[in-house]
């Protein structure tokens, strides 16, 4: 299916191909609330006398969530399960793990135990669209149901190689960037390029960095990277073990992170659109003690986001539709129908390269075939009239294969840096 989760821990477990994490549980909740370095290196103390979230509501696109855990007791929204089930369900634990992240409080006296989230007045929309720790096609359905609930950040934390350009997965992310969502992807865990729906034009795709706010080297990487954000050795709630709690590393929770900085700019800026507050992400971003690199860098996109100061800059809202490239728009009216068959179409292609060899065989014999009956044909005095090649029918979709980058095309992905003959970026000024 290509999906991979974008998270992994300190104990990697592969399974058919995806991150799947397992690690030891922490020792106790005092010890969770002091490992927390995130919050740290952010302030978030500081943070939280700005904007604390309140009022926005963050989709969780996952494995569930679960909503008696301690720490987010309060925060989580009815929510939906795609497969049938119950979206506060969470056997993996990653959905779970993203939503503290997110909108965690902590718990006990003054809830100082515990993982307390960046956005911790935020709200939760669980959307579950997994089964056996796979994420089943149908999340494009949780996205949809997500904006039409309300979400204004929606967070991706996993990969799917089959969300590429004309697929429904893909329309349903053009959906939510349409109806004004910020949208945040991980860029994925094999330190390969950016893979899907983070390399979708208009996602905000996120690496992670390690506790010396160094670049992961396990994240992806290329020209879709937008920001990085903490996301090594990071504790996070988790229903499936004893304690509740694990020390996960990834992308996932440095998606998280990013998504809950969108929550807490839109909690204070609530007049701002979704691409201006993508902005007001990329504008506070900095590169801190990364020397000499330049935007959009492939490792660090546009820098390490940074809340305090995303609050906080004095930054023109600028354009409506923010600095990232949009999607293009879909030649016809959005079918169900025709979109799930691309997405066959997607995974067929991503899973198995014997079909581009069969293709190319079959198209040989009917090229063949054609000549012969068109040389045959003149031979027998014909005058070709209504002959010559039949109309091009079918083929493979004209959307790029399974890890090629989209932004490679004028137009598309993030600006052209300054220098490289294309009109100045107003953002990047």
């Amino acid at each position: 299916m290509g999906y991979k989760r974008a998270w992994s821990t300190t104990g990697v477990v592969a399974l058919t191909g995806a991150l799947l994490l397992t690690s030891a549980p922490i020792a106790s909740a005092d010890y969770i609330r002091d490992a927390q370095w995130p919050l740290t290196v952010y302030d978030a103390e500081k943070v939280w006398k700005t904007s604390e979230g309140e009022g926005v509501t963050v989709a969780v696109i996952d494995t569930g969530v679960d909503a008696t855990h301690p720490d987010l007791t309060g925060q989580v929204l009815p929510g939906k399960d795609f497969n049938g089930g119950d979206p506060h369900e969470d056997s993996n634990g990653h959905g779970t793990g993203m939503a503290s992240l997110i909108a965690g409080h902590g718990h006990g006296v003054n809830n100082s135990a515990g993982v307390i989230g960046l956005a911790p007045k935020a709200k939760i929309l669980p959307v579950r669209a997994e089964v056996d720790g796979q994420m089943s096609r149908n999340w494009s359905e949780g996205v949809r149901y997500a904006v039409d609930q309300g979400a204004k950040v929606i967070n991706l934390s996993f990969n799917d190689d089959g969300s590429v350009p004309g697929t429904a997965r893909a329309e349903a992310i053009a959906y939510a960037q349409k109806h004004d969502v910020v949208v945040v992807a991980g860029t994925g865990n094999d330190a390969g390029t950016v893979s899907y729906p983070a390399a979708l034009p208009g996602v905000v795709a996120v690496t992670a960095l390690d506790k010396n706010l160094d670049f992961w080297n396990d994240s992806n990487t290329g020209k879709g990277v937008t920001l990085a954000a903490p996301g090594a050795e990071v504790p996070v709630a988790d229903p499936t073990t004893s304690n509740g709690y694990a020390n996960a590393t990834g992308t996932s929770n440095a998606t998280a992170y990013v998504s809950a900085i969108a929550a807490l700019i839109r909690s204070k800026y609530p007049d701002l659109t979704a691409g201006q507050v993508i902005n007001r992400l990329l504008k506070s971003a900095s590169f801190l003690q990364h020397k000499g690199k330049k935007a959009p860098d492939s490792e660090l996109g546009y820098g390490i986001a940074r809340p305090g100061t995303a609050l906080t800059m004095d930054i023109p809202a600028g354009p409506k539709q923010g600095p990232l490239a949009q999607p293009v728009p879909s030649k016809s009216a959005h079918s169900a129908a025709g979109s799930e068959s691309n997405d066959s179409k997607a995974e067929a292609k991503s899973s198995s390269g014997s079909i581009f060899l069969i293709g190319g065989i079959a198209a040989v014999v009917v090229v063949i075939a054609i000549l012969f009956a068109v040389i045959r044909s003149r031979r027998n005095g014909g005058s070709g009239s209504g002959g010559g090649f039949p109309p091009q029918g079918p083929g493979y979709p004209s959307y790029p294969p399974a890890g090629h980058q989209p932004n490679s095309a004028a137009g598309q992905g993030h600006p052209t840096p300054p220098g490289q003959g294309q009109q100045r970026n107003p953002y990047m000024q």
